[in-house]
């Protein structure tokens, strides 16, 4: 590319309007001339070729993604070892990218053939890249439904307020017929659980069926919430292939599901948002797939951007990998993803974060400690179902941990002094 190429790929942000373009972070990786990597970058995820042989045009002003913040350092060694890996200097790169969106509109497909597509990984001389954040217009954020309940709707679906909603994965998650699945989820919900769960692995399956699985689980959360004063949730699991998941959501909610879990990864972004335009509860996206386009620092896409994608397609809570060793997520990347469903997205209601692994009454003051809110979702599996005292034992431990945490916020509070 020839440099007065490459600098119609460099734009001044003020001089751009900011309601036709997304904004993407990038770090990447290169050999040669950084600028001329990072031009590439531009051309190759929007216009690529710019002109017709013979004719004078050009379509970078309108359709090219531009670079609107730029910086990068000498490097002795690429980060991971790549096939083909460039020679001759090599530069890690931070850049600002603003992209036009109406190359693609409102469609998922096509945002993300843009934006983590072929364009992106496969610049040339850039080995090592990943997507660490991406931000949308309200012009943007206008076309999708988002949540449809979200933080402030689960909480009056289930009347808790001012407290974390305590979740339950059923265990075992394989194996268990319907009525021996509903009898230990009763247990769960009378010790003080809000909502019993299918696994993420729990499909409508012959020994299983979604049908009448949800019809006893239907019944047994109602016998619980008649014992216990208290709004109770059963979350049926309708992953399955995207033309399957509308029926399985009419069948799991006549049947008493107060809620849906979907994969959202595998069956699809567009799949989530389809299902939340039929759906009339709320959804709960979990994270499959995830950790394969994830965990390798410095390549691929961070966690994040797949969370505000979740939060954009409707999930109004999304199941994340939490803190603890068992999900190998830094604390600082469980934390954007918490963030990203709570911070200000254009009109879209927060969703609420459910960072999960491995939690029990002992890990809950931790979780609660960093996350420094009472949105949050907090899941047990064999916290809960797996507890010595049986399930009802294991969630009344949750909650008593939850009181005692309570009560130490409003001793503290009450230890503050006046201000005048």
């Amino acid at each position: 590319m020839k440099a007065p190429d490459i600098e119609a790929f460099f734009a001044d942000r003020r001089a751009l309007d900011a309601a036709a373009y997304l904004e993407l972070d990038y770090v990447f990786e290169c050999g040669g001339d950084p600028r001329v990597a990072a031009a590439h970058l531009c051309s190759e995820q929007s216009t690529a070729q710019w002109q017709r042989v013979g004719v004078d045009e050009d379509y970078r002003p309108r359709h090219a993604a531009k670079i609107i913040a730029f910086r990068s350092e000498p490097i002795s060694a690429l980060s991971l070892p790549v096939p083909g890996a460039p020679a001759g200097p090599l530069h890690r790169v931070q850049v600002t990218i603003a992209h036009p969106h109406g190359n693609f509109g409102p469609r998922i497909p096509n945002l993300l053939s843009a934006v983590m597509g072929e364009g992106v990984y496969h610049v040339p001389g850039v080995p090592v890249i990943r997507l660490e954040d991406l931000r949308f217009p309200e012009a943007y954020l206008a076309a999708f439904p988002g949540p449809q309940f979200g933080v402030e709707g689960l909480r009056e679906l289930l009347g808790a307020y001012d407290r974390p909603i305590f979740l339950g994965v059923v265990k075992p998650n394989i194996g268990l017929a319907p009525a021996p699945f509903a009898a230990i989820a009763e247990e769960a919900w009378l010790g003080g659980l809000d909502i019993a769960k299918d696994d993420e692995m729990l499909a409508d399956i012959d020994w299983s069926p979604l049908d009448e699985r949800a019809r006893l689980m239907g019944e047994a959360r109602a016998r619980a919430a008649a014992a216990t004063g208290e709004r109770k949730l059963y979350m049926a699991n309708v992953t399955d292939e995207v033309s399957q998941l509308c029926a399985l959501h009419d069948v799991a909610v006549a049947r008493g599901a107060g809620a849906l879990l979907v994969n959202s990864l595998p069956v699809g972004l567009s799949g989530l948002r389809m299902l939340r335009e039929h759906a009339r509860v709320p959804l709960f996206a979990h994270f499959p797939m995830l950790a394969a386009l994830t965990r390798v620092p410095g390549y691929g896409v961070h966690s994040r951007v797949l969370t505000k994608l979740q939060r954009l397609c409707g999930a109004d809570a999304v199941i994340m990998p939490g803190f603890g060793e068992r999900m190998m997520v830094p604390e600082a990347e469980v934390m954007a993803n918490v963030r990203a469903c709570l911070e200000p997205m254009g009109t879209l209601k927060p969703a609420l974060p459910v960072p999960g692994g491995s939690d029990s009454a002992d890990t809950l003051p931790r979780v609660y400690a960093t996350i420094g809110t009472r949105d949050f979702g907090f899941v047990c599996g064999r916290g809960i179902f797996g507890h010595a005292e049986g399930p009802r034992g294991g969630a009344a431990s949750v909650r008593a941990a939850w009181t005692r945490l309570a009560t130490q916020d409003a001793a503290r509070d009450m230890e503050r002094p006046v201000k005048d």
